[in-house]
C-alpha cells in the first residue's frame, strides 16, 4: 500500500508490509521508475526501511486509513501487453494509469495503519509510528480470520475466533461493537475458507459443494429478502411457427407423426384403445376402507349362510336315513305277514 515507510518521510510511497508468524511487521520501500518507458526496462528497487513494529501473535491483516478514518484502497495499474497488436485507440484506452485514491496533500500530515494479529489489534499513526490504540482480542483462544470491512458508511475490523465468536471493532478507536458466539470450529474447512465481506456479511464453505452465507448487520438482514436472486427466470413458451406450403414441399427434414394419430381412432374422435383411462374412485382412503368393509361383510354373511345350509343338509340326510330304515322295517314286516297268511283260505281268517 502507499504509506509512510519511515518516520521522517514527508510523502507517501509504495510500500510492502510484511507480517511474520512471531508478530513482527517489516516495511519494505518500493522504488518504481518514474515513466512508463523506463518501467519496461528498469527493475523495481526494493530496500528495507528500517521500520519494525511488534504485536502479540502471528500477523493476519493490514489496512490503511486516511486522516478522516476512511479506508484507503491499494493503488493498482491496468495491465497492458507490450507485444499486443491492437490499434491506436485500444492502446490509448489501455495505457498504464496509476489509480491512487488520495495523495499526501489530500490526507494531511498523517494516516492510520491498522494491524491485526491472532491475539490483538493495534492502530499506528504514520509517519510518527506512534501506537494510538491497542486492544487484546482474546487470551485463551486465537483468531482465524480478520478483515477490515465497510459497514454502514463506516469502517470496522471484523474478527472470527477459533472458539466460534464473531467480533467487530470500531476503527480507528478499536472499541468493541459486537461479540457473539456463532459456531465453534469443528471442521478445518471452515477455518480455511471463512472470510468477511463488506456491509456486514461473511462466507465459508460448510461442505465441499455448499457455501454458507451469514450477516451480522441488522440493515442487511432487513433487506435480505429483496436481495435474493431467482434460480430460474420465467419465460413464456413461444408459439409454434406455421409450416408453410413451400417449406413443407421443399423442406429438408420430414415431420414426425404418431402411429396412433395416423392409424388409430384418435382422428375419429374416439379414445385410443392402447391408452389407459383413469376412472376416479369413490374418493380417498375413507372410500377404500368403506369398500373393503362392505366386501368383508358380504363374505361373512355368505359364510354364515353356507354354514346354515350345511347344517340343514345334514338334518335332511338324517331324516332320509331314518325314513329309509322305517321303510325297510315296514317291508320286512309286510313280507312276514304275507308268508304267514299265504296258504290259508278266506274262511280260515
Amino acid at each position: 500500500m502507499e504509506s509512510f515507510a519511515r518516520k521522517n518521510d514527508s510523502a507517501v510511497s509504495p510500500c510492502l508490509w510484511v507480517g511474520t508468524g512471531l508478530g513482527m511487521v517489516l516495511i519494505l520501500s518500493l522504488n518504481l521508475p518514474a515513466s512508463d518507458d523506463l518501467r519496461q526496462s528498469e527493475p523495481v528497487m526494493v530496500s528495507p526501511s528500517g521500520t519494525v513494529l511488534t504485536l502479540k501473535g502471528a500477523v493476519l491483516t493490514f489496512a490503511c486509513l486516511d486522516c478522516t478514518g476512511t479506508l484507503t484502497h491499494p493503488p493498482y495499474e491496468v495491465w497492458r501487453d507490450p507485444h499486443s497488436a491492437d490499434d491506436g485507440e485500444k492502446t490509448r484506452k489501455r495505457k498504464l494509469v496509476m489509480h491512487s485514491p488520495s495523495s499526501s496533500q489530500d490526507m494531511g500530515d498523517h494516516q492510520f495503519a491498522v494491524i491485526c494479529s491472532e491475539k490483538q489489534a493495534k492502530v499506528f499513526s504514520l509517519p510518527s509510528q506512534t501506537c494510538l490504540y491497542v486492544h487484546n482480542i482474546t487470551e485463551t483462544s486465537f483468531l482465524l480470520r480478520a478483515d477490515v470491512v465497510t459497514l454502514c458508511n463506516s469502517v470496522c475490523l471484523a474478527c472470527f475466533c477459533a472458539n466460534g465468536h464473531i467480533m467487530t471493532l470500531s476503527l480507528p478507536s478499536l472499541r468493541p461493537l459486537l461479540d457473539i458466539n456463532y459456531l465453534p470450529v469443528t471442521d478445518m474447512r471452515i477455518a480455511r475458507t471463512f472470510c468477511f465481506t463488506n456491509e456486514g456479511q461473511a462466507l465459508y464453505l460448510s461442505s465441499p459443494t455448499e457455501i454458507q452465507r451469514l450477516t451480522y448487520s441488522q440493515e442487511m438482514c432487513d433487506n435480505l429478502q429483496d436481495m435474493l436472486g431467482d434460480l430460474f427466470t420465467p419465460v413464456e413458451t413461444p408459439e409454434a411457427q406455421n409450416r408453410g406450403f413451400l417449406k413443407g414441399l421443399f423442406g429438408g427434414s420430414g415431420q414426425a407423426f404418431d402411429r396412433e394419430e395416423l392409424f388409430g381412432e384418435a382422428t375419429a374422435g374416439k379414445a385410443s384403445r392402447s391408452l389407459a383411462q383413469h376412472i376416479p374412485g369413490s374418493g380417498g382412503i375413507e372410500g377404500v376402507r368403506g369398500a373393503a368393509g362392505g366386501v368383508i361383510g358380504d363374505l361373512t354373511r355368505a359364510r354364515i349362510a353356507l354354514d346354515e345350509r350345511g347344517q340343514k343338509l345334514g338334518e335332511l340326510d338324517e331324516r332320509t336315513a331314518s325314513m329309509m330304515a322305517s321303510a325297510e322295517a315296514f317291508s320286512k314286516h309286510a313280507h312276514e305277514v304275507m308268508l304267514k297268511y299265504k296258504d290259508k283260505k278266506w274262511y280260515q281268517f
